[in-house]
């Protein structure tokens, strides 16, 4: 029942607000004045009549009366001349506002735009009552409304000026027709290859522009010189500058390209085979290859610049087979052993090597001791003195030992005691010959002053030279003076003509070192007397 009620009450409410709206939409016409009636009398009565009810009434609140469905469907009563009362047109008025409030706005938008057109389609006609013409107006717009569908509203509908406008989705605007508008208007799809002979064509009119080329980033001038890459020289590049910068040196010292570049190759050749290992080295150590690359081309200049040393005497060593070299040892820097090994590997026609002997403390000094194996010295033992003679090596002894190094200069070429004689004991046994040799300009190249012995006590050293420059100049004290050197080797003393057993005799070994000693003794004498000046 409740249902009933509210669908006829919801109806009634439609009906009031299509009039209404009908009503507010149509424009007004002007009527003529018709003559008083029965009706018009009426309706003025009633009129007067609301007016004084309305007078009598005194409420604190004026509210407009609810119109029930009687009062909203029934016609608005007109004043004698032609016009609705104000009461009508009051009551109107409130039901059409109560009824546009209640209502959607979609369906009131469709209402008022369906009456609108409606209006403006009906040709103006003689005007009989509100009533025929607000009906009329009201069964347009509900027509209109029935005729479109439902949810829907028609494309050409405008909500009105100062209303709510539609609800419609807004238009999605495509790009290009759809398949179905292409097929009626009939037109065919391209095919692929169409398309693509057409890109191609349109690519011929079309020039790539080259990409732009990257710009360099500009250097911060707060980076330092070590923060900037630096280009790396390759190897090659390095060999070639180092070969011109040693022929431009080479130049000026007064040395020709050819020889420079003869040495390089050398000493490349040198690199390569201690890398791969090819060198030998005997049981004492002696590394020929070594000492022909390294040890002599090191004291060649020394030996031929910076001392200017004479030899004498070399036809008295023997090309091949072993012998005794026995020469007077001087000089605070004991070199002298060096210049001889020198003299007899450059000047002899078959550059024989002399395999000097060494004292203890010469092998155990670091550097020194491997530098001195190397180059071919050995232990001052009598075993290694047999055996090198047992395989025809020219053997160097320096019977002074530190005693002839370390004399004073006042006691210049004055020979110390030889020892016991060992090494002619060796001769003896092997039955080599003896070459006494005799060295002057040794004792110039440092001449001791001094001696602090307690230095040298406490750095373990046989003596701490006072030289002119040391230890005045400090490390620059040890470069030795340029004196001049004579080496000069005397006549062999044969020892095979004594039998095996010489070396037992002690008288016989006695005498054959006092006579080593004194020719070499002499002959220093002889060549101080043909010295000219040390220096020169």
């Amino acid at each position: 029942m409740a249902t009933k009620n509210t669908a006829a009450k919801s109806s009634t409410t439609k009906k009031a607000t299509t009039k209404a709206t009908a009503k507010k939409a149509t424009p007004k016409k002007p009527t003529a004045k018709k003559p008083m009636t029965k009706a018009t009398a009426k309706t003025a009565t009633t009129k007067a009549t609301a007016k004084k009810t309305a007078a009598r009434k005194t409420t604190p609140k004026k509210a407009a009366p609810k119109p029930d469905a009687t009062r909203r469907n029934a016609p608005a009563k007109k004043d004698p001349t032609g016009r609705p009362s104000s009461v009508a047109a009051g009551a109107a008025r409130a039901s059409g506002e109560r009824a546009r409030r209640r209502a959607t706005p979609l369906l009131t938008a469709a209402v008022e735009s369906a009456a609108t057109s409606s209006a403006q389609a009906t040709p103006p006609a003689p005007a009989t009552s509100s009533t025929t013409s607000s009906t009329a107006a009201t069964k347009a717009a509900t027509a209109a409304v029935k005729a479109g569908a439902p949810g829907k509203t028609s494309a050409t509908t405008t909500a009105p000026a100062g209303g709510r406008g539609a609800h419609r989705p807004r238009p999605n605007p495509r790009s290009e027709a759809s398949s179905k508008a292409t097929r009626q208007a009939g037109i065919r799809p391209q095919s692929p290859r169409a398309k693509r002979k057409a890109d191609e064509a349109a690519r011929r009119h079309l020039r790539v522009a080259p990409p732009p080329a990257p710009t360099p980033p500009a250097p911060d001038p707060t980076a330092t010189q070590t923060d900037m890459a630096l280009p790396v020289p390759g190897i090659e590049e390095l060999l070639s500058a180092s070969i011109a910068a040693m022929r431009m040196a080479a130049q000026g010292a007064g040395f020709s390209p050819e020889e420079v570049e003869r040495r390089i190759a050398a000493t490349l050749a040198f690199i390569r085979r201690r890398i791969e290992g090819d060198y030998s080295v005997d049981e004492f150590g002696y590394d020929e290859h070594f000492a022909e690359n390294v040890i002599f081309p090191l004291l060649r200049p020394l030996y031929r610049k910076w001392f200017r040393v004479e030899v004498r005497g070399l036809e008295n060593i023997p090309d091949e087979g072993g012998a005794l070299i026995v020469s007077n040892h001087s000089g605070t820097i004991a070199i002298d052993s060096l210049m001889v090994a020198q003299a007899i590997h450059d000047e002899h026609p078959k550059h024989r090597v002399m395999r000097a002997l060494g004292a203890d403390l010469v092998f155990q000094t670091p550097f020194v001791g491997a530098f001195a194996r190397r180059g071919g010295s050995t232990l001052a033992t009598n075993a290694d003195v047999d055996r090198l003679f047992a395989q025809g090596e020219l053997v160097g002894v320096f019977p002074e030992g530190f005693k002839g190094v370390g004399k004073p200069f006042k006691e210049r070429y004055k020979l110390q005691r030889f020892g016991r004689g060992g090494f002619v004991s060796a001769a003896l046994k092997a039955g080599v010959p003896i070459i006494p040799t005799s060295v002057v300009g040794a004792e110039e190249i440092a001449p001791m002053i001094g001696n602090m012995k307690t230095v040298a006590r406490l750095l373990g050293v046989p003596y701490a030279p006072i030289t002119p420059t040391f230890p005045l100049l400090g490390p620059l004290g040890l470069i030795p003076l340029p004196s001049k050197w004579i080496i000069e080797f005397g006549a062999p003393i044969e020892t095979a003509s004594h039998g095996e057993g010489a070396s037992e005799d002690p008288m016989l070994v006695f005498d054959l070192t006092d006579q080593v000693r004194e020719t070499i003794q002499q002959t220093l004498y002889s060549l101080l007397m043909q010295r000219r000046s040390v220096f020169f």
